[in-house]
C-alpha cells in the first residue's frame, strides 16, 4: 500500500509538469521567433492571440493528476500508520 502511494503521489505530478514544461518551450520558441502561440490549436500565429490557461483547456488532465496525488498521500499516510507485524 505504501508502494502504491508512492507512486500516486509522485508520477501524477511528475507527468503534468512534464506536459506543462513541454508546451512552455513550444511557447517560447514561438515567442523568440516573434510569434504569438494560440494555445487551443497549439500553433504559433502573426497574429496576437489570448491566453487561455491549461486548466480551462484540459480540466480533466489537471484535476485528474492532483487527484490521484492526493489518493496517493492518503494512501502512504495509511501505509505509514499501520502497524508492522
Amino acid at each position: 500500500m505504501l508502494r502504491l502511494g508512492v507512486l500516486l503521489l509522485i508520477v501524477p505530478v511528475l507527468v503534468l509538469m512534464g506536459l506543462y514544461f513541454w508546451e512552455l518551450n513550444d511557447v517560447r520558441a514561438c515567442t523568440l521567433e516573434g510569434g504569438y502561440w494560440n494555445y487551443i490549436d497549439g500553433e504559433c500565429r502573426e497574429e496576437p492571440q489570448p491566453y487561455i490557461s491549461w486548466l480551462e483547456r484540459s480540466p480533466w488532465l489537471v484535476n485528474g493528476g492532483m487527484l490521484l496525488s492526493v489518493v496517493g498521500l492518503v494512501m502512504c499516510m495509511a501505509g505509514l500508520n499501520r502497524r508492522r507485524r
